[in-house]
């Protein structure tokens, strides 16, 4: 079956009949889910099955539940997590292994519900300048140590049988401006970013998704780098990174033009589906026909991502959460 070369959202609790037929003529690759999808544990059930239903195959459906600010289910969904920066620095030296069972018990949670992905980790550096809307949900400022969290986060996910989203490609952790809103504009260096930003992503090239950043690196290309052929080629052929990349939002403030337009400039710029959050029933629409179907080589990398995907491995809920009260001194959530 070809996919479509989307990831949607819905508007409500359950699909409308309008969105079904959207859906089933463009058989999207993916779905992502927001708060105004959830009400309770059954009905997430329920609107999980409309989507495979709907789109014709067992679609990925994905959610950002990072933690901390950015987590769409929240008690009593779900337990509410600490930031992930805050994560790491109360588990010290057990960092790795916290952030780990963190991650294996989110896991738990979306698979009860029929989520099979989630938008993390993230492997952005924190630095001093970094926007407070990104800040704490960075797992710190250190390219190898933020590539080992990050790396112990994605088998947390794997082994609950989730697939991880790994983002922001090839790194946001410069921005001073948050790119649900303007455009954040980073002055490094390519040699700098190369052995600090983009050496983070090198780390985990193996992974099966990413998520691309918003924002322009100045001294690559004057074009975002979700639309720019120069960032995309630097994160396949320098990153190493051959899994299937997904825009961010591409309805974001960061990005200005048409939904149609930018759809098509970040397939021609190299990435494989676009990404569509909190639009209209006819912003979908546009985003649809300008996306059509994924190419040969998006068909692979989808095909490969989702061959990523295995039922989970047991979990022992009462350990798994004994042990990550001690490594963090009792003090697990938020």
């Amino acid at each position: 079956m070809r996919y479509g070369a989307t990831i949607l959202d819905a508007t409500g609790l359950r699909l409308t009949a309008e969105e079904k037929a959207l859906f089933r003529d463009a058989r999207p690759f993916g779905f992502i889910l927001f708060a105004r999808n959830i009400d309770n544990a059954d009905q997430v059930r329920a609107l999980c099955d409309d989507f495979r239903e709907a789109s014709g195959h067992d679609c990925l459906i994905t959610i950002d539940q990072e933690g901390g600010r950015v987590q769409r289910l929240r008690p009593p969904l779900a337990r509410q997590w600490l930031p992930p920066l805050d994560h790491v620095e109360r588990s010290g030296a057990g960092a790795e292994r916290a952030m780990y069972l963190r991650y294996r018990l989110i896991a738990d949670e979306l698979r009860g519900l029929g989520i099979d992905s989630n938008c993390a980790p993230m492997a952005d550096l924190a630095n001093e300048d970094t926007h407070s809307f990104l800040r704490n949900r960075c797992y710190g400022d250190s390219a190898k140590r933020v590539a080992a969290l990050a790396r112990a986060a994605a088998q947390g996910h794997l082994d609950g049988g989730v697939l991880p989203v790994l983002k922001h490609i090839p790194g946001h952790g410069r921005a001073t401006a948050d790119s649900h809103f303007d455009l954040p504009h980073v002055a490094a260096t390519a040699k700098t970013l190369d052995q600090t930003d983009f050496a983070a992503f090198r780390a985990l090239n193996d992974l099966p998704l990413g998520m691309t950043a918003h924002l322009v690196y100045d001294a690559i290309d004057p074009a975002p780098a979700t639309l720019s052929a120069p960032v995309m080629g630097m994160i396949r052929d320098q990153i190493g990174f051959d899994g299937l990349i997904m825009t961010d939002d591409i309805s974001m403030k960061a990005l200005s033009g048409s939904l149609m337009d930018l759809s098509r400039a970040a397939l021609t710029a190299g990435c494989d589906v676009i990404l569509h959050c909190n639009g209209s029933f006819d912003e979908r629409v546009e985003t649809i026909q300008a996306a059509g179907e994924m190419t040969d080589l998006a068909q692979a990398r989808a095909e490969r991502a989702l061959a990523w995907r295995k039922p989970p491995a047991a979990l022992d809920i009462g350990a798994a959460e004994t042990e990550l009260s001690a490594l963090m001194g009792g003090q697990v959530y938020g």
